[in-house]
């Protein structure tokens, strides 16, 4: 079974009889003509009894006539009837030997976009589940989106989730792009490439993914025509060039092959094939490899009766000429994800050549070639094709997966990237200990492996055990690897990095939405800590009913929005408090005239402390804490400063000494400010960030010494900048990371006890 392809002279005939066909009966069979014509009724119908002797003749020829009525004198790029357009994408169904809906749904699916017909109609004229068909396949034309990527993106959207109801849709798409593929060059220059592009990076690969093979070497040797002629028309030369040379080849290699079987009582159908430009191309550029050194260009089928048959006839290939060490593939016993089965093996067959066969039975072979479409429930008309297909489709098991991370994507680029990474990587086959078979992406990594186990087992993962031995997370996985993951509780959300390294996109998609969530987390801790504190200041009560309450007055859907828009400064405590209570009064800080006055006043609370200002304090354990908590970016703070928190919009709290003088910017906006403490867990020492400024002798060796003095006493230098102010003498800024003040107090009075240190200051941002 093959795709019928149609020349362009074909497709610009315009037959003048199609205008007046009947409505309510089929033409009769057309007079033979030398120009060429557009399919007719009667072909159609023909085509479609030839596999199905039990069509609804009626609902095609209502569907045929519908069609050429509403698209009317409708015209192509070429100038052909836009009617000929769904009648070639019919035609191609037809070859996959399609159930009726699909080829009335191919027919009608430019009707709800591209003329007055609507979907009400359809469902009324053709009914609900060619009418789903339809609109499944109907683009968004009025969506406004900032790129073409994201058009692109949101147009796939829609198609997925069209498929995800009935995967028809998805066949009628691509037999639609591939007759737009074979018709392109009466397309614009720039509009011709943007669409080889966009079959090459979605439609070929998706055509693969359903194990739709045929359908996708056309696809992808059509855009390669059209954005490397170049390049394609090379290869084609090779190619032609190299079948000349080996006109016998192929047949000898059939002959000796079937002789073989025979003489081993194996009955075996052998057919030899060439591979296509585009594949070659590719395989040339990813081993960086000539044309003259490639091996394997032409390949060989070996169908059968059955799966025993097919390992017989791999001992007799076996046994008869020498194996290519690293080339044999067992796909029967462990299929690939989009239902492809097959025995994989290249031998040194006749003059020395490599030969690639490939053994399988007949339903394999159909399945390899037309993919989800060779499967029979299309055909026999029991139960519903989705349903069956969830049960017996690994193809479309994938295609569910990939439709539930929509929900999961922030934006259709994040999705676009997802689906693309998905759709173009070959797999490995990795094992839990338990023995299930888990199928990645090539050079995936036990990262991607805990995810594809489950998202929690993911999130929580702390390490792996691969092939019994401990190892990264970070190590890629090899076919056959047994992975077992190490998980911990203590680990709620993975760290972000882990994004760059992960290759799946459900992976990537997983660590975002982890990510923002526990970021989400910390900004809704810490607004629930601001609003607590507010309300015990103000001595009035605080229950997350009554704020339920307020939620309208403040504009949020949630409790956990609240509190996430206070800890990130985009609402005010006292906002929250004046929702839930009408009459609160804000209490204003006393002011003194001076910014030092001010701080003198704050100083003095800190320095004796009330209690119950005291237990109003936010605690601040560190920049690995659960709030989002950042320190002074010209100085930092450490435990022994006095210290208060700045609310910065967007980013949580920046810690400042009590004395930095940058707190004079923030004088004028007292609801920003914090009252904080330190909350230091002495058993488990954690560093912070200073900063110091010395006056260094220009002398060698004199950099070492300081170096030595801040390494002896365990401090960590995190950022040197010098300047030369004087011929004798350069200024230091270090960045130190240190435990506490008395640390920090430390290192400072042994720098100074050194000949070559002139001087030495803390810097405060």
């Amino acid at each position: 079974m093959a795709y019928r392809r149609r020349t362009s002279r074909e497709m610009q005939a315009v037959t003048d009889s199609v205008a007046t066909a009947p409505a309510s009966a089929v033409a009769e069979k057309p007079v033979k003509s030398p120009r060429p014509r557009m399919m007719r009724q009667y072909d159609l119908v023909e085509r479609v009894k030839s596999y199905n002797p039990d069509t609804d003749e009626d609902l095609l020829n209502r569907a045929y006539v519908y069609a050429m009525k509403a698209h009317g004198a409708q015209t192509r790029a070429s100038g052909d009837p836009y009617f000929s357009h769904p009648l070639e994408v019919a035609a191609i169904l037809t070859d996959l030997k399609l159930d009726d809906a699909t080829i009335v749904a191919a027919l009608l699916h430019d009707t709800i976009e591209d003329t007055e017909a609507t979907r009400t109609e359809i469902d009324h004229v053709f009914g609900h589940e060619i009418g789903a068909l339809v609109e499944g396949l109907t683009k968004l034309k009025r969506l406004e989106l900032v790129s073409r990527e994201a058009k692109q993106a949101e147009n796939l959207r829609k198609l997925l989730l069209a498929i995800a109801d009935d995967v028809r849709v998805l066949l009628i798409k691509l037999a639609d792009r591939l007759h737009n593929m074979r018709t392109l060059e009466f397309v614009p220059p720039a509009s011709r490439r943007r669409i080889a592009e966009e079959t090459l990076d979605i439609y070929a690969p998706l055509a693969g993914r359903m194990g739709m093979q045929e359908m996708r070497e056309e696809l992808e040797d059509l855009s390669f025509h059209v954005l490397d002629p170049e390049a394609f028309a090379v290869v084609k030369q090779r190619l032609d060039a190299l079948a000349d040379r080996n006109r016998n080849l192929i047949g000898e290699i059939e002959s000796q092959l079937t002789k073989n079987f025979q003489n081993n009582g194996i009955a075996a159908r052998v057919c030899g094939r060439r591979k296509q430009p585009f594949s070659i191309w590719t395989k040339m550029e990813r081993k960086s490899v000539g044309f003259e050194q490639l091996s394997d260009i032409y390949g060989f089928r070996i169908v059968l009766n059955d799966a025993e048959a097919c390992y017989r006839a791999l001992g007799v290939v076996h046994t008869t000429w020498p194996v290519v060490p690293g080339r044999f593939k067992d796909y029967i016993s462990t299929p690939k994800q989009n239902d492809y089965r097959s025995i994989h093996t290249t031998v040194i067959g006749p003059g020395n050549q490599r030969v690639e066969l490939q053994i399988r039975t007949e339903e394999m072979n159909q399945i390899a070639e037309f993919g989800i479409a060779a499967h029979p429930f299309y055909k026999d008309g029991v139960g519903s094709p989705t349903e069956l297909l969830k049960r017996e489709s690994n193809a479309f098991a994938w295609l569910r997966n990939t439709v539930g991370i929509l929900s999961e994507s922030a934006n259709p680029e994040e999705f676009l990237e997802h689906t693309k990474l998905e759709l173009f990587h070959d797999q490995v086959f990795c094992f839990t200990p338990k023995g299930k078979l888990i199928a990645l992406p090539r050079h995936a990594n036990a990262i991607d492996f805990a995810y594809a186990v489950h998202t929690d087992v993911g999130n929580s993962a702390v390490g792996c055990k691969i092939n019994g031995k401990f190892a990264p997370l970070s190590s890629e996985l090899q076919n056959g690897d047994e992975v077992e993951v190490l998980t911990s509780q203590a680990q709620s959300a993975p760290p972000s990095a882990w994004e760059s390294l992960a290759v799946t996109g459900k992976a990537r998609a997983a660590i975002r939405r982890a990510t923002r969530t526990a970021v989400r987390d910390q900004y809704a801790g810490l607004g629930r800590r601001i609003v607590e504190r507010l309300f015990a200041r103000a001595k009035i009560e605080y229950a997350d009913d009554k704020l339920k309450g307020a939620l309208p007055r403040l504009a949020r859907a949630s409790i956990e929005d609240v509190m996430a828009s206070v800890g990130r400064g985009e609402l005010k405590a006292s906002d929250v408090a004046r929702a839930m209570y009408p009459d609160y009064r804000e209490e204003r800080l006393v002011r003194y005239g001076t910014w030092k006055a001010n701080l003198a006043v704050k100083l003095k609370l800190k320095s004796q402390p009330h209690p119950a200002r005291s237990a109003s304090a936010i605690p601040v354990r560190g920049i690995n804490s659960d709030l989002p908590v950042k320190f002074a970016p010209n100085g930092g703070a450490v435990p022994g400063d006095r210290i208060v928190g700045i609310v910065s919009p967007g980013e949580g709290i920046t810690i400042y000494p009590i004395h930095s003088p940058a707190l004079r910017d923030f004088e004028d906006e007292p609801e920003r400010w914090l009252d904080v403490r330190w909350d230091i867990d002495e058993t488990m020492p954690q560093r912070f960030p200073a900063r110091i400024r010395i006056d260094n002798v220009n002398e060698p060796g004199s950099l070492a010494q300081v170096a030595t003095v801040i390494a002896e006493h365990d401090g960590n230098i995190d950022n040197i900048n010098m300047t030369r102010r004087s011929p004798d003498f350069t200024e230091l800024t270090i960045d130190l990371e240190v435990y506490d003040l008395k640390h920090l107090s430390a290192i400072i009075a042994q720098l100074r006890a050194k000949a070559v240190v002139a001087r030495v200051e803390r810097v405060n941002g």
